[in-house]
């Protein structure tokens, strides 16, 4: 095995051992509910083009989120795509504001051909986050004091989140039609604390509250896609992709007890239950993209979940079906230009705009955002380095009290593509 195949394992092993150890320590009380807040979708190729990613097809890019795009991937080649990413939370209730930041592992994702128009392709990619940390003390100087309640301090806090792994396979079986699977397992957990302490009374009872939800199972995605190629280097794509609804085993633990300064405790309640069941719903995805081959593309996606119909614990009333569209653009001026590197970069910008999955306050929480992206070729070779900045902002409807999250995220990841199983003359 050559020099360079010894460094893409490495750097393999290490990308995976840094996903099963990342926990995006962003701030969001939205992530106080259901499962957390949802992550972004894709690659950071897709998310620079808003998400887009169920009708592409690119040879050197693994689009996971619709698993028949893998019988493009290149004959004799290797895919291996990992990212950093850094976000900045600016929270918003129109009276006070607060916020947070963090870097952190994103993704790790590689894919090679096992033969001409058939393609696997396997990785880790976050699933949703919740972490989040919200504290309130009242002493006697503060609005809202009452001496027969003395000063107090509220602290609600939560860690953890979801990861998806996934494996899978695209084979093309016409000239127009692809058609792939993936196995996935989604694995993790969230615990979420509520914590009232009095700071005034030692003789009085502090509360305290703890909720854990770790899930467990095994599921399916089925994509397909229409290729055609057009007249002056021109083609359409058109694919869809299906999250199979399932049942995943959870472990269900809850425990509420109260405490006193001098040791005491009292617990209240207590419930603990490892075989229960989270429902997930189906996703169902639809895409279609455009373009002239080495100059631009242009994509546009739609995704709807009904979680409505989904089973979480400690969750009821809190879900409610989402609905999303993307869209997207990418150009390259040159892609071979001999004399100009910033011909050769590929630009790309898009947008997101739908519903987000959670209830509050009755009130469905929406989002919208738009972003942009580069991809930086490096020397002598087709592998590339993409870089995204996005912009998403989620609120509620006027009057319902919902704060506003202005969330900011800059991406960068390594995408390299070498001929991992082509034998050569000369090292």
């Amino acid at each position: 095995m050559h020099k360079k195949e010894f460094r893409i394992l490495f750097l393999v092993l290490c990308s995976l051992s840094l996903t099963l150890n990342a926990q995006k320590l962003i701030n969001s009380p939205y992530s106080r509910f259901n499962l957390g807040s949802l992550e972004s979708e894709g690659s950071f190729r897709s998310i620079g083009m808003g998400g887009t990613s169920t009708g592409m097809r690119q040879s050197n890019t693994i689009y996971f989120l619709n698993p028949a795009s893998y019988s493009s991937l290149d004959t004799n080649s290797f895919v291996f795509d990992f990212g950093l990413d850094y976000a900045f939370n600016n929270l918003s209730d129109n009276t006070t504001k607060f916020s947070s930041d963090d870097i952190n592992f994103h993704h790790m994702i590689i894919g090679f051909p096992i033969a001409k128009g058939f393609g696997f392709a396997a990785g880790v990619v976050p699933m949703s986050n919740g972490y989040y940390k919200i504290a309130e003390t009242v002493t006697s100087t503060s609005p809202g004091y009452d001496a027969n309640i003395g000063a107090y301090t509220t602290a609600n806090a939560g860690t953890g989140g979801f990861n998806t792994y996934f494996l899978g396979t695209g084979l093309k079986l016409t000239k127009n039609f692809s058609a792939g699977i993936n196995m996935t397992i989604l694995s993790g957990q969230v615990i979420r604390t509520n914590e009232l302490v009095f700071t005034d009374y030692y003789n009085v009872y502090n509360d305290n509250n703890t909720e854990s939800i770790q899930l467990r199972g095994l599921n399916f995605d089925y994509g397909l896609q229409y290729s055609a190629k057009l007249k002056k280097n021109y083609f359409f794509n058109a694919g869809i992709s299906v999250s199979a609804s399932h049942n995943y085993h959870t472990n269900y633990n809850q425990l509420s007890y109260r405490y006193t300064a001098y040791g005491t405790r009292d617990t209240l309640t207590y419930i603990t239950n490892d075989a229960t069941k989270t429902l997930i719903p189906a996703t169902l995805r639809l895409g279609i993209s455009f373009g002239k081959v080495n100059k631009f593309t242009a994509g546009i996606d739609y995704t709807q979940t009904n979680w409505s119909k989904s089973k979480i614990p400690g969750a009821a009333g809190y879900v409610a079906d989402s609905k999303s569209w993307k869209f997207g653009l990418e150009f390259i001026p040159d892609k071979y230009s001999n004399y100009s590197f910033l011909k050769r970069v590929e630009y790309r910008i898009g947008g997101h705009i739908g519903n987000d999955y959670l209830i509050v306050n009755t009130a469905q929480v929406k989002e919208f955002g738009a972003s942009i992206g580069i991809g930086i070729p490096l020397p002598r070779s087709q592998s590339m380095t993409n870089l995204f900045f996005d912009y998403s902002k989620r609120y509620g409807s006027s009057g319902t009290n919902l704060h506003t999250e202005e969330y900011y995220s800059f991406g960068i990841s390594l995408n390299l593509h070498d001929l991992w199983f082509m034998k050569r003359k000369f090292d």
